[in-house]
């Protein structure tokens, strides 16, 4: 007798959300390698489902935003008139044609793919990794949340931190859980030799990942490197954690802001920054600051115990509305230097602020004890895996209770 495979969709709505998906369905692959799995991400190209060779099952696009429109309005202007209305109707058309033959759903985000995932009348797990009761002490979940995890249908609600999940418990909601930021569980360092001076703090470069505006934070962060070199007199190192795109711009980049770049190298008046497209992993454990414009990869970096340290950009995404709300978010382990797009004279307090930062071993330490009070312990991946798995397996002995409630 021929047993057919347990099948899942995953649903996401956006980048970071399709990044913590795509570990659990490494972890997935890993215990369960016969699992029918495909994904519908609402934000962007999928890119994260793609490189796993997971089928997409309905239409993508990128919108002007990126995903960010919730930072500026006129964005979302711009995404409405890009035909963001229709893509997410032919998305949640496409979720409803797929989801009736699924045994169970997994949704990462916020309402929207909430939303898709209720609406398929399936039984659903539910990782709300962009929500978190850190931002203001208190978690308000909202009408529609509300109701969404207090169906029968959904199995179980993760967080992304453990006070997320025991405010939530507070509130009500027995079934929310701590699950943690499931990439954790793959960030072991590589063996990349950087070429570090073990004398001299290491300061990471983390732009972002997303094009054009990853181009932008890198250049301000060219102008802060210099800064910083003149601060310290140059005895600190850079690495920067790009992606091949950004790396393949350094040429360009180098001639109009009167830097050298040779091989991965830009130099500058005695300063060096090496460039690296894969030695991500390797680069936060080494690092002694991380100079960040990013979203999950600055998590990461708090979550490993590092100091991190902000200045605004124009965006869409990494915008001092962003930056001020990662810092609440992460607490003392991140600072936010301005309160808009960096200008001179922030870029020179930055610089200040990182030589007095390197050099203060008990706000090192507290650092170090912060990320693990707030993302710790790792095994995001595991734990939400399992409890797939668990459902998956569960005998389904009342199917009408799991439908159509």
């Amino acid at each position: 007798m021929t047993v057919v495979p347990k099948k899942i969709l995953f649903i996401s709505n956006g980048h970071g959300e399709d990044n913590h998906t795509s570990y659990v369905i490494r972890t997935l692959k890993e215990q369960e390698p016969n699992l029918d799995m495909a994904a519908m991400p609402i934000v962007g190209q999928g890119y994260a489902y793609r490189n796993l060779n997971i089928p997409i099952i309905g239409p993508t696009e990128t919108m002007p935003s990126g995903g960010f429109f919730y930072m500026n309005r006129f964005q979302f202007i711009k995404d409405i008139q890009a035909g963001l209305i229709g893509l997410t109707w032919r998305q949640l058309q496409a979720v409803l044609s797929y989801a009736p033959q699924c045994d169970l759903i997994m949704t990462t985000g916020d309402g929207v793919s909430q939303s898709f995932a209720y609406l398929t009348g399936r039984p659903f797990v539910a990782f709300i990794s962009c929500l978190s009761s850190l931002y203001e002490g208190r978690l308000n979940l909202g009408p529609l949340l509300w109701h969404y995890f207090n169906s029968p249908r959904c199995l179980g609600v993760f967080t992304r931190d453990r006070y997320t999940a025991e405010d939530l418990q507070n509130q009500g909601l027995k079934k929310a859980q701590f699950g943690g930021i499931p990439s954790l569980d793959y960030l072991q360092p590589q063996g990349q030799d950087l070429q570090l001076n073990p004398s001299l703090p290491m300061l990471a470069l983390l732009p972002g990942s997303r094009l054009p505006e990853a181009v932008r934070n890198f250049r301000l962060q060219l102008q802060l490197a210099k800064e910083i070199a003149q601060v310290m007199e140059n005895q600190v190192q850079f690495r920067a954690a790009l992606v091949p795109s950004l790396q393949a711009q350094l040429p360009e980049i180098a001639s109009e802001q009167g830097w050298q770049y040779e091989n991965g190298k830009l130099s500058q008046l005695g300063t060096e920054i090496r460039c690296y497209t894969d030695a991500f992993n390797d680069i936060l454990h080494s690092c002694t600051l991380v100079l960040g414009m990013a979203g999950l990869a600055v998590d990461q970096a708090v979550a490993l115990g590092k100091p991190v340290l902000q200045v605004p950009g124009e965006g869409p995404q990494f915008t001092y509305q962003f930056a001020e709300a990662q810092t609440r978010l992460l607490g003392i382990s991140a600072q936010t230097i301005g309160t808009g797009p960096a200008t001179e004279a922030n870029l020179k307090e930055a610089a200040q602020r990182v030589a007095i930062t390197v050099k203060d071993p008990d706000y090192l330490q507290e650092c170090i004890e912060n990320g693990q009070a707030r993302f710790g312990p790792v095994g995001a991946s595991w734990r939400i895996a399992h409890l797939l798995l668990k459902y998956l397996e569960a005998d389904k002995s009342e199917p009408e209770s799991t439908t159509h409630r």
